[in-house]
């Protein structure tokens, strides 16, 4: 066995659930600016063989990843963890200014979505807000200098050592998102 793995190239897809596939369309499409590129609909789920009719819909960003989801056709969307507060499952897509953030965020606020910040992490600033799903969704845009991005890269580890040794008890000094 090789010591060496192969890289993992990027994201293709992040998947969720929602509850109305047109709805989701509009949102990620008309609102967000993120073209559909893909549907897949089928009746059966090809992992398990399950009998399941669903679409399958991919939405493409720049890089090309793409964020996806499934309709079920029950008008249902997935529900948030009981176990988790709603600020910790989300997930962040990438801008590339300051003013394209200020302009995504107008543009939400002017569809009538609430838009929380934009919020100072130091590294990165950000908005966040819920899509019609409930699934929590951050725009950032990264504002840290390279040294400074290599300098969290050299402390990453120990920083984590260093929580796993102290417990869960102790209380990180990372702001929350």
């Amino acid at each position: 066995m090789s010591d060496h793995l192969p890289p993992v190239r990027g994201l293709h897809h992040f998947a969720w659930r929602c509850r109305n596939a047109e709805e989701t369309r509009h949102f990620y499409e008309d609102i967000l600016g993120l073209p559909l590129v893909h549907l897949i609909r089928l009746d059966r789920v090809p992992s398990t063989g399950e009998h399941c009719p669903y679409v399958h819909l991919f939405f493409e960003m720049a890089d090309g990843s793409n964020i996806a989801f499934f309709d079920l056709g029950d008008d249902t969307a997935a529900e948030p963890s009981p176990n988790t507060p709603p600020w910790v499952n989300h997930i962040a897509l990438r801008l590339g200014t300051l003013d394209e953030l200020e302009t995504m965020k107008q543009r939400l606020v002017d569809h009538g979505i609430e838009v929380l910040g934009v919020v100072d992490h130091h590294f990165v600033r950000s908005i966040y807000f819920f899509d019609p799903n409930g699934l929590r969704l951050e725009l950032t845009v990264p504002v840290a200098s390279l040294e400074t991005l290599a300098a969290y890269r050299r402390q990453a580890r120990p920083a984590l050592d260093a929580w796993a040794g102290e417990g869960k008890s102790a209380i990180a000094e990372t702001p929350h998102a």
